[in-house]
């Protein structure tokens, strides 16, 4: 693994910019976990993104940068993170046609997509929508040609390496496979977000209205 570029930004804040999005994955398990054992330097955000982290707040910029660089990260399937099973109706409209990009029927379609384990590498978009990796490269899958004014809340979809659920209604250029019923963002609970990053999370097909 290559060392991580620490970048200033301004006067409180680093930017550690990874070859990839599973060192950032990994880098950021591990910033999580030095902060709950009480060794990581005072920070008050820590926001992973595709291949980059940022660390707000930091009270001593050039000190922790030179610490990051010297780090040994352990990697990314070794983080201890919750679970989170998400119902899922496999009904989306794009079904067929991300099927046949597999090569497979739409019934082993969802069923790939459903066993496979996925985890929030970074959020953004609208509040409450997780970029989700864990399918692979073997699925990736391009975005629509002409994207949607309006996709439906709730709505399970694929793009690129990602797998997303849509929080509310919104435009979007993703292939829309399935529904779920799940609330991804409630402003009445805490927190009111349901996937933040690091959370592992789980399809389970089957869900009903």
């Amino acid at each position: 693994m290559s060392t991580p570029r620490v970048l200033p930004v301004g006067e409180h804040a680093l930017l550690v910019e990874l070859d990839d999005g599973e060192r950032a994955g990994a880098l950021h398990a591990e910033l999580l976990r030095r902060r709950a054992a009480g060794t990581l330097p005072a920070v008050t955000e820590i926001v992973p993104a595709a291949r980059t982290v940022l660390l707000d707040g930091v009270a001593d910029p050039p000190s922790l940068a030179a610490q990051l660089t010297t780090w040994e990260i352990p990697p990314l399937e070794g983080a201890d993170q919750e679970t989170v099973e998400i119902p899922v109706r496999y009904d989306g409209p794009d079904l067929a046609d991300v099927a046949a990009l597999w090569g497979v029927s739409e019934r082993e379609m969802a069923a790939i997509h459903s066993s496979a384990e996925f985890r929030v590498a970074f959020c953004g978009f609208a509040p409450g929508f997780a970029y989700l990796t864990g399918l692979g490269d073997r699925y990736a899958t391009p975005r629509r040609a002409t994207p949607r004014t309006a996709v439906p809340a709730g709505s399970v979809a694929l793009a690129g390496p990602y797998t997303g659920v849509y929080p509310r209604s919104s435009p979007g250029g993703w292939q829309l496979i399935g529904s779920t019923d799940a609330p991804l963002w409630d402003p009445h609970r805490e927190p009111a977000v349901l996937l933040t990053p690091g959370t592992r999370v789980r399809f389970v097909p089957g869900g009903a209205r």
